[in-house]
């Protein structure tokens, strides 16, 4: 496996943000020549991001011989748009090279959880955007499409639902002028990547409303998804396995850790 970094810094951004790829190797004699790649965004409600929603998560996908690469963005005082034009900036470096690295270039999928996956789904928004192919030097709009978005527990709404601070964090001093562009189930189109996403019915920081409201919104924009409602468990399960409990033990739950096994599905079958 060959596994490196890379600076994403933008207009905007703070500190450093960097893309890590893990690439798996390809030697001759492979029946498998070109592999999948997950885009992963971690958590953290756009203040932080979170160590338990990154790598852990790329090496699951690493093991179901897919390349992974993990993005650690702006977070505030970082405001919109730096973190989606960090995003949209390591988006067209997988796809420039994609034969170099042996990526499937129709399998570049984009992941995030929680705020991250408010993020992952921007980018499937919001991918033909004129200020975003031109903030970071795209040829063409294609160049930063996702072919496909894997949401865990995602923040999307900026309604009734919204898990509020992740907004606040996100638009700083502009958060009355552009909380209602940032709701993501009224930016759908038929444009919006296929969808696999999933969420815990007990989910109190991020209500479940946020994947159902995204949900219909795939549904009346005709964009194929699968979903996958779990009835227990808090936010930020990640796996949900031992490996990424935090110390009190709250995020073990063994039911959910059949996600990624659904995604790697969802991938293979795309």
């Amino acid at each position: 496996m060959h596994y490196q970094t890379y600076d994403m810094r933008v207009e905007g951004s703070v500190g450093a943000p960097v893309l890590t790829t893990y690439l798996m190797d390809t030697p001759e004699g492979l029946l498998i020549k070109e592999r999948p790649l997950i885009l992963i965004c971690p958590g953290g409600g756009y203040s932080h991001v979170s160590v338990r929603e990154g790598e852990f998560i790329a090496l699951q996908f690493l093991a179901a011989g897919f390349h992974a690469a993990v993005l650690h963005y702006s977070v505030a005082p970082a405001v919109y748009p730096a973190q989606l034009l960090e995003l949209a900036k390591a988006m067209m470096l997988l796809r420039e090279h994609a034969g170099e690295w042996h990526i499937r270039s129709d399998r570049i999928f984009v992941q995030g959880s929680s705020a991250g996956g408010h993020l992952a789904a921007s980018l499937g928004c919001f991918w033909r955007e004129d200020f975003l192919r031109e903030a970071v030097g795209a040829r063409r709009a294609e160049q930063l499409r996702p072919d496909g978005m894997l949401l865990s527990y995602p923040v999307i709404t900026s309604g009734e639902f919204a898990h509020r601070d992740s907004f606040v964090k996100l638009l700083g001093g502009r958060y009355d002028e552009l909380v209602g562009q940032m709701s993501l189930e009224y930016r759908v189109s038929a444009d919006t990547p296929k969808t696999f996403l999933w969420h815990t019915y007990e989910d109190q920081t991020v209500p479940v409303e946020n994947s159902l409201l995204f949900m219909q919104a795939l549904r009346k924009a005709d964009v194929p998804f699968e979903s996958h409602i779990y009835p227990k468990g808090c936010h930020g399960l990640s796996l949900g396995t031992r490996l990424t409990c935090s110390e009190n033990g709250k995020e073990l739950q063994p039911e959910v850790t059949t996600w990624v096994r659904l995604a790697v599905t969802f991938v293979e079958n795309f």
